[in-house]
């Protein structure tokens, strides 16, 4: 139970911070509208009873039937209007936490760690904003509101039926208070399970079928086509039998709630027959208190969705309150000394959730204006040392000072936008001359000019409508864009035909006259501009070689050759 506090607490401070007033006001009109049902129903009993009684009776010239009625439709009026001002508050209220829960659960992943890690579940994200942000609107929608609400009727029936009898309205709003609360709280720890594997089913099956149809081409030539439609089918299945169980533990909910009302009614039944028999209640007053136990049952039934909800409503704030604790701005790296690039001293850094080091123990100094070439096996460190000198990855031990950076990744990331836009994320102020001059730098220019609308030339998703040598070189001119002291380049020529690469390799040596570049590669034409080679083998440094020494040309002698 504390780990669930633990989890719904920065949420439910996201919550009020964002819409403190409208999702009180929500609630208050929530309370208003089920307050004055109650009020409703038992007034409009009480006169029915009375008008009739009063008929039978020469009473009938002195009753008073305007004021009950006056009453009657003042309430009803109350209750229509402040059920159509709880729509709109706690709706447009819950619909803009929603937003704001969006937004600082993307700056969340945003962060250098988790967006490397995004890059092998790219699905995660998507889950997240999507279904994870969607369960927590049942957190105030239908779980808080409907739980105070129902708290406030019980307590208002309490004290009203406790003018007829004090012991009368206490028994009823302890026994409508523990079972109307009680069987939810049962029925949502019953349900929980099956809630949690429903929604790892849905999620299951959605990345699934993401994967079938982006990549039938790839499943189809591994012959994997017929083993992801079984694993799809595995996931409908795994999710529909959660829905089975829930929908059974709904039916007993259902049902239980119908035995306890009944219950509750037909003691309410005897109780103000028994006192009106006794004389201490009349007739009228009789049927106003039974409609008002009647009317303050209804308000406990809404919880009945709120408790098959808790389950997911829960796991969704498990998933994403990590992220909200996280999402704090790092702390920026300290300053290499002058006249070198960055300066690394006994330095041990983990990725995120692993228990065995990405690197460990690097000592290692780069001067300004210096290339240094990273090599090793895949897997034995190259990447994380360029996110640990571009910050993405934190130190844990040791000290690290690096100047500002730019890093060029494997992959080249374009979006659905014009050619312009994709180029201008590495500089949203550069000026129409600077962008073709880096175009020209790159050797995109010609290219583009060839096309229709030039740079405003809109691309499709993931950047189609550019071949892979002309994404590569846009990816370039980005980096050319960047005006920093030092480039971290992770195999900028993968995948690249040679001729591509070459010009490539050539165009990124001439631009980067008088920066400092780190290039980790397995490729050797790509460590052959350097003035440095390092061996990385299991994130530790094994050697370094300098131009000129037989151990550098014996390191690109283990390279890959054009």
């Amino acid at each position: 139970m504390s780990t669930f506090a633990t989890n719904l607490k920065p949420i439910l401070r996201l919550f009020f911070a964002e819409r403190r007033r409208a999702l009180l006001l929500g609630a208050a009109l929530s309370a208003a509208t089920v307050t004055a049902g109650i009020a409703l129903l038992g007034l409009s009993g009480w006169f029915i009873t009375a008008t009739s009684l009063a008929g039978l009776s020469v009473a009938a010239i002195t009753f008073d039937v305007f004021a009950p009625s006056a009453g009657i439709r003042l309430l009803a009026i109350v209750r229509t209007a402040a059920r159509y001002g709880e729509r709109l508050a706690t709706h447009d209220a819950t619909l803009g936490v929603l937003a704001a829960l969006r937004e600082r659960l993307f700056r969340g992943f945003a962060e250098p760690s988790a967006a490397r890690t995004l890059l092998y579940r790219p699905a995660r994200l998507l889950f997240r904003l999507t279904a994870d942000i969607d369960a927590l609107d049942s957190l105030y929608l239908r779980i808080l509101v409907p739980a105070a609400v129902a708290i406030g009727a019980a307590l208002a029936a309490s004290l009203a039926l406790g003018l007829m009898h004090p012991v009368f309205g206490l028994c009823f709003g302890l026994f409508l208070a523990g079972a109307g609360l009680g069987l939810p709280l049962i029925a949502g720890l019953a349900a929980r399970k099956h809630a949690r594997r429903r929604a790892h089913g849905i999620e299951g099956l959605r990345s699934r079928t993401i994967d079938l149809v982006a990549g039938q081409t790839d499943l189809l030539m591994a012959g994997r086509l017929a083993a992801q439609r079984h694993a799809i089918m595995a996931a409908d299945s795994y999710a529909a039998h959660a829905d089975d169980r829930l929908n059974r533990v709904e039916t007993g909910l259902t049902f239980g709630f119908g035995l306890v009302s009944t219950l509750l009614l037909t003691a309410s039944l005897l109780a103000v027959a028994a006192l009106a028999e006794a004389k201490v209640i009349t007739a009228p007053v009789a049927a106003l208190g039974l409609l008002v136990a009647f009317a303050a049952v209804e308000p406990f039934a809404a919880l009945r969705r709120g408790a098959l909800e808790l389950g997911r409503t829960l796991l969704a704030a498990a998933r994403i309150a990590p992220r909200f604790a996280a999402a704090t701005e790092p702390e920026p790296l300290a300053a290499p000394l002058p006249g070198y690039a960055f300066s690394l001293a006994d330095v041990s850094a983990f990725h995120e959730n692993s228990a065995a080091p990405a690197l460990e123990g690097i000592e290692l100094t780069l001067q300004q204006g210096e290339r240094l070439a990273v090599i090793g096996s895949s897997g034995a460190g190259k990447s994380s040392l360029l996110a640990l000198l571009s910050g993405e990855l934190p130190a844990r031990t040791g000290s690290v000072a690096v100047t500002t950076a730019t890093l060029l990744t494997q992959r080249t990331e374009l979006f659905e936008d014009s050619l312009r836009g994709n180029l201008c994320l590495a500089n949203p102020d550069a000026s129409e001359g600077r962008l073709l001059e880096v175009l020209a730098a790159a050797g995109l220019l010609a290219d583009i000019e060839a096309m229709p609308r030039g740079i405003d030339t809109p691309l499709g998703e993931g950047g189609i409508g550019l071949s892979g040598g002309q994404s590569r070189r846009l990816a370039l001119a980005r980096l050319f864009l960047r005006d920093t002291p030092l480039w971290l380049l992770d195999e900028p020529t993968e995948g690249l035909d040679g001729a591509t690469a070459r010009d490539v390799i050539g165009r990124l040596s001439s631009m980067a006259a008088g920066r400092s570049l780190v290039i980790a590669t397995h490729i050797r034409r790509e460590a052959a501009i350097a003035d440095r080679i390092a061996v990385i083998e299991g994130g530790r440094i094994s050697e370094i070689s300098r131009r000129g020494e037989a151990a550098f040309e014996k390191a690109l002698n283990r390279l890959r050759p054009d």
